[in-house]
């Protein structure tokens, strides 16, 4: 039997889509654990992992973020053949290897069929690459990775039964699904981008509280400060004001990320626009006058 949980602050929100997502998924026997958030995502989801701990023919646990679609008609098939090896612990849709803070993005981007929609400029969907360059990098494969990115999580029995989000961090949001995956691998279990169809109706504005972004930052980097899994354990020896500096480069990579999806989707709203207008017959009747205009523009430059 497989699971699905989602922490909710939006009942609205949730309705839209990571509901919908869930039905379209969901086997006959699946339960689902959706409840309002109990303060930080990181207890939200610890109560949810006490609650499906207790089911003995549990095959997984999909948390999932309320504004998170699935449209994979072969979700659960996926979700098994994934597990089916025993060393997985958990899994995703989209994460990045040679990652040493929750900046995740700073390192090899790793994704499966993942599309970011957006409502505002007019909505439409990217790719989750796209603001990481034009071109699909090499390393861009599904696979093994450090961490995943947090708006999807499939849990193997193994660690619903043995890991669990860290409480102690103090965060509301940030960092949650970077020290979940740490503790992971640090266990000997991997940690994989696998494909999964999820489409993530997120605004494009990707950091909308810096502060506490870093502060968030500031911490898991300071739990994982010489112990990150396959690491050399010879980190530098962080200074504050070093730490604070890695979180500002980090979230104004983001912040820039950010304009660059704005970006796109202006272009992709004017043409739309420019698409709708040239289908007009007022468009489609003055095109020769146009025409001829242009040839009298570039005979008088001559």
């Amino acid at each position: 039997m497989i699971a699905f949980g989602c922490s909710i602050t939006s009942p609205e929100i949730y309705r839209r889509w990571a509901e919908p997502g869930i039905r379209f998924a969901a086997e006959p026997d699946s339960i689902v654990l959706a409840h309002a958030a109990a303060g930080s995502i990181y207890r939200s989801y610890n109560l949810m992992l006490d609650k499906a701990a207790a089911f003995e023919d549990l095959e997984a646990l999909v948390l999932l973020h309320q504004d998170a679609e699935i449209v994979d008609p072969g979700f659960c098939s996926k979700v098994r053949s994934v597990l089916a090896d025993p060393e997985v612990g958990v899994a995703g849709a989209v994460g990045a290897t040679d990652v040493r803070t929750i900046a995740w993005w700073e390192g090899s981007v790793t994704w499966g069929p993942f599309v970011r929609a957006y409502a505002n400029y007019g909505g439409g969907d990217l790719p989750e690459l796209s603001w990481n360059g034009a071109v699909l990098p090499m390393e861009a494969a599904l696979g093994p990775v450090d961490t995943l990115d947090g708006f999807i999580l499939v849990l193997s029995p193994w660690a619903i039964r043995n890991i669990r989000f860290d409480e102690a961090l103090r965060l509301v949001r940030e960092g949650f699904d970077f020290d979940y995956c740490m503790q992971v691998r640090a266990a000997g279990r991997k940690v994989v981008a696998a494909d999964l169809r999820v489409l993530h109706h997120h605004s494009l504005d990707l950091v909308t509280d810096p502060e506490t972004w870093m502060e968030a930052h500031r911490q898991v980097a300071e739990k994982w400060d010489g112990r990150l899994p396959n690491g050399d354990g010879q980190e530098e020896d962080w200074k504050q004001r070093a730490r604070r500096a890695e979180a500002e480069a980090g979230v104004s990579r983001l912040a820039g990320a950010s304009k660059l999806l704005m970006a796109y989707a202006r272009a992709e709203e004017h043409d739309v626009e420019l698409g709708v207008l040239e289908d007009t017959v007022s468009w489609r009747i003055t095109k020769p006058l146009r025409e001829l205009n242009a040839r009298r523009r570039r005979l008088a430059e001559r």
